[in-house]
């Protein structure tokens, strides 16, 4: 476990809260809320949505060497979380500092243009990885070899596999050291015996990177890239501590209140 003194703290939120309206249709269509709205326009027009708590004044500190590891049922609020600290999303109470740029992997279709070829996306996204106009051809054909795709990487994306998207993405983010990682379930679209050779590549990443977020819902994952994992539920911090402590705690209650409101 890192040092928790001030100065090696690279991401910090406190108090974050957001939450959603919740709409809701009272109506069978169309016409319905038309005549509704003939009727009562002022209540139409006045009535606040119920809203939808999704963060509740959550605190999270993440230091330098941190490999944090973010477990929780569907709606837990992992995703909100992530964006929010990537600074995608605004909460509408807390703040967010960090002592670093934040490279943030949500989706392996992010930034990808369909119609183009693997190859050709590839280079594309390591402009946005690399931040820079100038891409560093040795290690985009090296991540493109990494990839094991072979004669499909000058095929179009659009006819990719959800494995085969999972691979060319995977090896290009993994290719450099970031300041702060945030990867959302990004693994979870990759065949078996992918993920043990990018998990191997992805540690090494995640050794030279300074901060790391990594969101699954595979146990073993978390064992294997994080020292550290947190436990979300109804949009707060439950449990903090060791993976396999944190991992025994979430099953021990997923099926239990975490997805109550």
């Amino acid at each position: 476990m890192n040092s928790s003194s001030p100065s090696n703290i690279v991401l910090e939120a406190k108090d974050l809260h957001l939450e959603y309206p919740i709409r809701l249709y009272a109506h069978t269509g169309l016409r319905d809320s038309f005549i509704s709205a003939l009727k009562n326009p002022w209540d139409f027009v006045m009535k606040s949505p119920e809203m939808l708590p999704v963060l509740r004044g959550l605190n999270l500190t993440l230091h330098k060497g941190d490999r944090l590891g973010l477990l929780g049922v569907n709606g837990a609020g992992k995703t909100t979380l992530c964006r929010i600290l990537s600074g995608m999303v605004y909460p509408q109470m807390g703040t967010v500092t960090h002592a670093g740029n934040v490279e943030a992997i949500f989706d392996v279709g992010t930034g990808i243009m369909p119609e183009l070829t693997g190859r050709e996306n590839a280079y594309l996204l390591a402009r946005l990885f690399y931040n820079t106009r100038q891409v560093p051809k040795d290690q985009v054909e090296e991540a493109l070899s990494f990839s094991e795709l072979g004669p499909f990487l000058d095929m179009p994306y659009k006819t990719y596999s959800r494995g085969m998207q999972a691979r060319l993405v995977l090896s290009l983010v993994s290719t450099k050291p970031s300041q702060i990682l945030i990867l959302d379930e990004v693994f979870d679209g990759a065949d078996v015996f992918f993920k043990e050779k990018i998990a191997a590549r992805m540690m090494k990443k995640i050794e030279t990177s300074d901060a790391v977020i990594f969101v699954s819902h595979g146990p073993e994952q978390m064992l294997q890239l994080c020292n550290r994992v947190v436990v979300l539920s109804l949009g707060t911090i439950v449990f903090d501590g060791p993976p396999q402590e944190a991992i025994n705690y979430y099953l021990q209650n997923a099926s239990g209140t975490f997805g109550q409101r």
